[in-house]
């Protein structure tokens, strides 16, 4: 049976605003310029440059949740409810604009225009050097074929069945698989060496066949053509008593194979794919005492055009019962509404990086100071959330895409939160510092007596940190350090 009933429901819900400040706080200082530029394009209301006027109102208090009271339906806005003076007067200038830490250096005015190298792709590369054989129609489509199927690393990893059929259904070509297979051996005979191979094992043989004159390169190749699986294991005892290898002649084998290319695709590698990471904060040591700056891209000049403001000093003398002009003066309107909010959340955006920063700078202060990680305190998104009097979703935001430049390298924000570990001495450790002991441990060893997961713990132990062998491996693993046997050198 049905019913009507009346119900009070309360929720909360993120505002457009809202979530398009969220999604711009996120946005990285090397992504954020192409954001503006969106944004330029899509709304005329928005120049770039100085605002000589200004029309936006400071904050008293800045806070996640507050971005905008911009209406959400601006068609629902009527004539009596535009006030042209709000978008005419103010002359106040914006104080994102004025702080000296957002400057803008020489260095930043200068038009720059970065070197941009010409280079064949690897593939590329391939098939003009196809294209130097004297080949017959049938063996150079064969070959094309063979070519486009070399992936990146510069594997075949494809059957050659699964390429014969490939040439017969796309190229209409009829060739027996031992076609294919004499052509494979062709191209593996290109250069980088090594291409073309199926597997790891042939990848390393065919770079050796081309340094057979070499002593060493012989006993390489027996090993890996016999001892493959048992090499890869570091069983060195056990080859060298089975090819009568000595020490000396044991240890010559193994540095010949360690210098060759396991990715021979790689070694061109593609220049476009490069990420340029870009610091969205910079860190100065200036005697003791520590300067933080936001990178000045993150200050964009942003203003209100001229043309949209006259427009409304037109209205203003215009007569307020024509529907035409009552049509404009809305659309108008949403135009430098949506302005208003964007130069707001920029504002917004910086208020929030630089507070965060300067709370996990604070927190860090020792590390900042030194660049020494062993003085990296635990630290987690709450802590920093209770600094700040934030949401621990919007220190996220901040922590994940961000980078900050010290005099000691670059560093994703991320990396500096870590879980806490409890010494003997009954102050907590940063997790962080446990590796870097880890990792000088393991760096100081024996390489032909590696150090156990159960002899690093016991050092560990011994150092005050109470920490598992379960735990030790998991943090081994967590900084891509074999097990000990991987990791025994001859």
């Amino acid at each position: 049976m049905l019913k009507q009933t009346l119900q009070q429901k309360l929720l909360q819900k993120l505002s457009p605003q809202q979530i398009q400040f969220i999604k711009l706080l996120q946005v990285p200082t090397a992504m954020l310029e192409q954001r503006i530029k969106e944004e330029l394009e899509e709304n005329p209301a928005l120049e770039e440059g100085w605002e000589d006027q200004p029309v936006v109102d400071e904050y008293s208090d800045l806070d996640e949740e507050r971005v905008s009271d911009t209406p959400d339906e601006y068609e629902e806005t009527s004539n009596a409810d535009v006030d042209v003076s709000e978008y005419l007067d103010g002359d106040d200038t914006p104080e994102y604009k004025l702080d000296d830490n957002n400057y803008r250096s020489d260095e930043d005015e200068k038009d720059y225009h970065p070197a941009i190298s010409v280079v064949d792709s690897f593939h590329e590369q391939l098939t003009d050097q196809l294209h130097l054989l004297a080949l017959s129609d049938e063996d150079f489509l064969v070959g094309q074929q063979l070519v486009g199927s070399i992936d990146e690393d510069g594997y075949l990893r494809r059957p050659l069945t699964s390429l014969v059929d490939d040439l017969a259904f796309t190229q209409n070509v009829m060739v027996e698989q031992a076609v294919v297979e004499r052509m494979l051996g062709v191209i593996q005979t290109f250069d980088p060496a090594g291409v073309g191979a199926r597997d790891l094992q042939e990848c390393l043989l065919l770079q050796l066949e081309r340094r057979a004159d070499h002593p060493a390169s012989y006993d390489a190749i027996r090993i890996l053509t016999r001892f493959f699986d048992e090499y890869t294991k570091k069983h060195f005892d056990k080859i060298a008593r089975s090819l009568n290898l000595d020490e000396q002649a044991m240890r010559a084998a193994h540095h010949e194979i360690i210098r060759l290319n396991p990715r021979p695709g790689n070694t061109q590698q593609d220049h476009s794919k490069v990420l340029q990471v870009i610091p969205d904060f910079v860190i100065h040591n200036e005697d003791g005492v520590l300067q933080l700056r936001l990178n000045a891209r993150n200050a964009p000049d942003l203003r209100i055009s001229d043309t949209y403001k006259d427009m409304f000093r037109h209205y203003e003398k215009a007569e307020k019962g024509d529907k035409k002009m009552k049509e404009a003066v809305t659309f108008v309107k949403q135009k430098l509404d949506s302005a208003k909010w964007f130069i707001d959340a920029i504002r917004q955006r910086q208020h929030t990086l630089l507070s965060t920063m300067d709370a996990i700078m604070d927190h860090q202060h020792e590390f900042f100071l030194t660049g020494d990680q062993t003085k990296l305190r635990p630290m987690i998104l709450k802590d920093i959330a209770d600094k700040v009097n934030l949401d621990i979703s919007t220190i996220s935001r901040v922590a994940n895409s961000k980078y900050v430049q010290t005099e000691f390298g670059t560093f994703l924000l991320k990396s500096f939160f870590s879980e806490g570990i409890m010494t003997d001495s009954g102050e907590e450790a940063s997790s962080k510092e446990v590796k870097q002991i880890l990792t000088d441990l393991i760096g100081a060893e024996q390489k032909r007596k590696p150090l156990s997961d159960d002899k690093l713990g016991e050092m560990l132990n011994e150092k005050g940190y109470n920490i598992a062998r379960r735990t030790v491996a998991k943090y081994r693993e967590q900084l891509g350090i074999p097990v000990a046997r991987l990791r025994k050198e001859l």
